[in-house]
């Protein structure tokens, strides 16, 4: 089971990577011919082995990968869960079949911006789309809240083993109206970043280039993942193409007292803001 270990106010914090949707447990198929109550004796032992090679920690907190169905080990070790949600594309094979899955907005977006001769390019210009990338985050008073450095060197290993893309949509004078970011291996492509021009934001073109990364997507793996968002505008955009409403599982864990009721009365001041 991949981590990441994090110090947060001297404490140990078992975690992911920045940009990292999910972590979580990574087991091997079972053996064929497997009966249910086989593969579940199974999950119990591997997990149960897994969680007793964690290194020390005060907290541990990750999100599971959708296809982990299964936490009920972590629950006996004493762990807690919440559920989140993602959008998937579960079948890329049939361009045709998802336009007429995407809700009529989208749709109409999309052909505002190509009318308006927008068109998306795939390319390599990772300092154009974290350009247009920070302008989001800057129209909410916001700071990036990763480093451009940190993204160079994530989309140079991409890149460098053929699993990741960057769609930038322009217009007709070269301007950057939006763009996207997109990884993937053989099983599921991953929407990571967006960004769009706020000046621009209502020319369609975040749509678009959203429509171009999904029709590339066919040709290298199978599933398209939005990397859902639980903010309910963003969740809307998501759910506009179609994509099924997905749940994964947040996983955490706290050992000592003191800090998960710290933790506590920190979500309790935060919830009244």
């Amino acid at each position: 089971m991949p981590w990441v270990m994090k110090q947060r106010f001297g404490l140990n914090v078992l975690s992911q990577p920045p940009l990292t949707q999910n972590l979580g447990p990574w087991l091997a198929d079972p053996p064929p011919g497997s009966k249910y109550a086989q593969r579940l004796a199974r999950e119990k032992d591997l997990m149960g082995a897994l969680i007793d090679q964690l290194p020390d920690y005060q907290v541990f907190r990750q999100n599971f990968a959708p296809e982990i169905a299964n936490w009920l080990p972590f629950y006996w070790r004493g762990f807690h869960q919440t559920t989140r949600y993602t959008y998937r594309l579960s079948d890329l094979s049939d361009v045709q079949a998802l336009w007429s899955g995407f809700q009529a907005k989208a749709k109409t977006d999309i052909r505002k911006a190509e009318k308006q001769g927008i068109a998306v390019e795939r390319t390599s210009d990772i300092d154009a789309f974290l350009d247009v990338n920070e302008l989001t985050f800057l129209r909410q008073g916001m700071q990036l809240p990763y480093t451009r450095t940190y993204v160079k060197r994530l989309f140079a290993a991409c890149e460098q083993n053929n699993a990741g893309a960057i769609f930038l949509a322009r217009g007709k004078d070269g301007r950057v109206h939006a763009g996207n970011l997109m990884v993937w291996n053989q099983h599921c492509a991953y929407y990571l970043m967006g960004g769009g021009d706020p000046e621009l934001r209502n020319s369609g073109a975040t749509s678009l280039a959203m429509w171009e990364a999904i029709k590339f997507a066919e040709s290298v793996s199978r599933i398209f993942d939005f990397e859902g968002s639980m903010i309910e505008p963003v969740e809307r955009f998501f759910r506009g193409f179609g994509a099924v409403q997905t749940p994964y599982f947040t996983i955490s864990h706290v050992r000592s007292r003191r800090v998960a009721s710290l933790m506590a009365a920190r979500s309790l001041v935060q919830a009244w803001r």
